[in-house]
C-alpha cells in the first residue's frame, strides 16, 4: 500500500505542472470561419474564437450558424460550461447564431453585448424615445395614452444575460471592452465590441469585422495601451482593391507597428496575400480550428 501511495505521489508531482501549464495558457482557438486545414471541423462564413489568457476563458462571437458551431466546439473539445464571459462583437447574424447552442449549455454565462436601442439584445427603451399626442382619442394613441416607463426589448434569446456596452470599459483588470460604430454606407451607425487584453508586450485585439474600419478600432485600443502585440478577427476587406489592399497591410506594419497578425473571416483573400507577405513569419494561420499560442 505504501508503494502504491508513494507511485501515486510521485505521478500526481509530475502532472500537476503539466496541468497548471495547461490551464494557464495563453492561446486564442479559432471555432468558426471559412477557411481550415482540418478536415474535421465544418467551414463556414462566420466567427468565433475561444480566448484564453492570464486564466480567463473568454468566447469571443459564435459564429453563423448553431449547429455548426456545436460541431466544431465538440469536435475541438472546448468546454463553453466553463467561460467567465461572452463577447458579442455585432448584431450580424453570422456572429451571433450560435448563441443558441451558448445558450444551452451555460444559460447564466455574462454576454456583453454593443448598446443599441431595438436590437437583437432586448435593451428596454424609455418611452420617451417617442413624442405624446395628448389631443388624440386613446384608441389612436401607443398604450392607450398610457405607456410603460420603459418598453422592453425583444431579443430571439430572452433569458440570455445580455449586459450593453456603451464607452470603453475595463471588464475584468487588465481586459477591455472598445465600442465604435460604423460610418460606412449599407452598415451605418452599427455599433461593434472590440476585444484588448493588456499583456507584457502590448494588446492582444480581438475584432469581428471591423465595420468602422481597423484603423479606427486600432485608434480606439491605443489610448488604453500605444502599443498592440497581436491581432486577431476580421478587416472587412473582402471588396478592397488592390491599392488599398497594399496601403492597408503596410500601415498595420509600419505605421501602427503590430508585432504579430492572426487574421481571418472578412479580411479577404487578396488582404490574406499582402499580409503574409508583409508580415512573413510573424503572420499567424488562423482558419478554424487553428490554435494560435500568444507569442
Amino acid at each position: 500500500m505504501k508503494i502504491r501511495s508513494s507511485i501515486a505521489l510521485g505521478l500526481l508531482l509530475v502532472l500537476l505542472p503539466l496541468l497548471g501549464s495547461a490551464e494557464s495558457a495563453n492561446r486564442v482557438t479559432i471555432l468558426y470561419d471559412a477557411f481550415s486545414k482540418s478536415p474535421k471541423l465544418t467551414k463556414d462564413w462566420g466567427y468565433s474564437a475561444l480566448v484564453e489568457y492570464g486564466g480567463k476563458r473568454i468566447l469571443f462571437d459564435t459564429g453563423n450558424d448553431a449547429q455548426i458551431f456545436e460541431h466544431n466546439v465538440k469536435a475541438l473539445g472546448a468546454d463553453l460550461r466553463k467561460l467567465d464571459f461572452v463577447v458579442i462583437s455585432h448584431r450580424h447574424a453570422d456572429h451571433t447564431s450560435g448563441l443558441t447552442y451558448l445558450l444551452s449549455v451555460n444559460p447564466a454565462v455574462k454576454i456583453y453585448t454593443p448598446d443599441e436601442l431595438f436590437g437583437l439584445f432586448g435593451k428596454p427603451v424609455p418611452n420617451t424615445f417617442y413624442r405624446k399626442q395628448e389631443s388624440l382619442p386613446a384608441s389612436m394613441r401607443y398604450f392607450d395614452g398610457n405607456p410603460p416607463s420603459s418598453l422592453p426589448g425583444g431579443s430571439p434569446w430572452p433569458q440570455a444575460n445580455f449586459v450593453p456596452v456603451s464607452s470603453t470599459t475595463e471588464v475584468a483588470p487588465g481586459i477591455y471592452l472598445i465600442p465604435t460604430i460604423s460610418q460606412t454606407p449599407g452598415t451605418l451607425e452599427l455599433r461593434e465590441l472590440s476585444l484588448a487584453i493588456r499583456g507584457p508586450d502590448g494588446l492582444i485585439v480581438v475584432d469581428g469585422c471591423s465595420h468602422a474600419g481597423v484603423e479606427k478600432i486600432l485608434d480606439a485600443v491605443t489610448r488604453i495601451d500605444p502599443h498592440v502585440h497581436i491581432l486577431f478577427g476580421g478587416l472587412h476587406q473582402v471588396q478592397a482593391p488592390d491599392p488599398e489592399v497594399a496601403r492597408l497591410s503596410t500601415a498595420l506594419k509600419e505605421h501602427w507597428k503590430l508585432d504579430y497578425i492572426a487574421i481571418g473571416h472578412c479580411t479577404g483573400e487578396p488582404m490574406f496575400a499582402a499580409l503574409q507577405k508583409t508580415f512573413g513569419k510573424r503572420y499567424l494561420y488562423a482558419g478554424v480550428g487553428a490554435v494560435v499560442n500568444i507569442p
